[in-house]
């Protein structure tokens, strides 16, 4: 069936494009290709994977130009005979293919993206009704597994290194939306600064490219409206 040539990223910030001819096989994925190089072209090369299957996100990189989890992109869906793979963009690089989710994780923190239980330890189960309107909002970014490639994709993140990103509004969203949750206030002047949601342009490039069929977007849009609303009352 021929080889494809791939063009792999080395080094760290600084580094040097590597081409690789890797044979073409039926139903081949990108992380296929990657795996190919290390197990048999050059075992010195960095990549993270683990499930393969599409559950995990840890196989995510800059394929072509945009974010994807490498294990679900498939060669035969994408054009041309050379492939540039590249590790996660808007972060540090560890090592060729790796990037460090370090500073991903840390605007969780900042954003209060951890839940904050208002019930004492041994209560009955609060009933969650399915039906309400902040349950509906809470389930539309409920999925998000943090792969970081909508934080990859964002140009806000590109521009404003201290902007906290799609994927840290989003699950700030998601517990906002919480009847359970017992940090709303902290959380939506944590994610109310200069660095917050009023940063997002909305371009929606968070949208196009998550995997998981999410709109960060719209969690933010949510987020800027619950912050006027404090605003106006004076709880800002």
């Amino acid at each position: 069936m021929g080889t494809i040539e791939v063009r792999v990223w080395r080094g760290t910030a600084e580094g040097s494009y590597q081409s690789f001819a890797v044979p073409r096989r039926a139903n081949q994925t990108v992380l296929d290709l990657v795996t190919y190089i290390q197990r048999t072209l050059d075992p010195t090369l960095a990549y993270r994977f683990a499930c393969r299957v599409g559950m995990c996100g840890s196989c995510a990189m800059t394929v072509n130009g945009k974010p994807r989890w490498t294990c679900r992109t498939h060669v035969a869906r994408l054009d041309g005979d050379v492939m540039t793979i590249e590790p996660l963009k808007n972060l540090p690089v560890v090592k060729d293919l790796v990037a460090d989710l370090a500073p991903f994780f840390d605007k969780w923190a900042k954003a209060e993206g951890s839940f904050k239980p208002t019930a004492a330890p041994g209560s009955d189960f609060v009933v969650v009704k399915p039906d309400t309107a902040a349950r509906v909002a809470a389930d539309a970014g409920i999925e998000c597994i943090g792969c970081a490639v909508c934080y990859s994709a964002c140009d806000v993140a590109a521009w404003n290194p201290d902007y906290l990103g799609p994927a840290a509004l989003n699950r700030a969203w998601t517990l906002q939306n919480d009847v359970r949750d017992g940090g709303k206030a902290a959380r939506l002047s944590a994610v109310a600064g200069d660095a917050g949601c009023h940063a997002c342009h909305t371009q929606q490039s968070c949208r196009a490219h998550c995997p998981k069929g999410l709109n960060p977007s719209a969690a933010i849009a949510g987020l800027k409206r619950a912050a006027l609303g404090a605003l106006l009352k004076g709880e800002l």
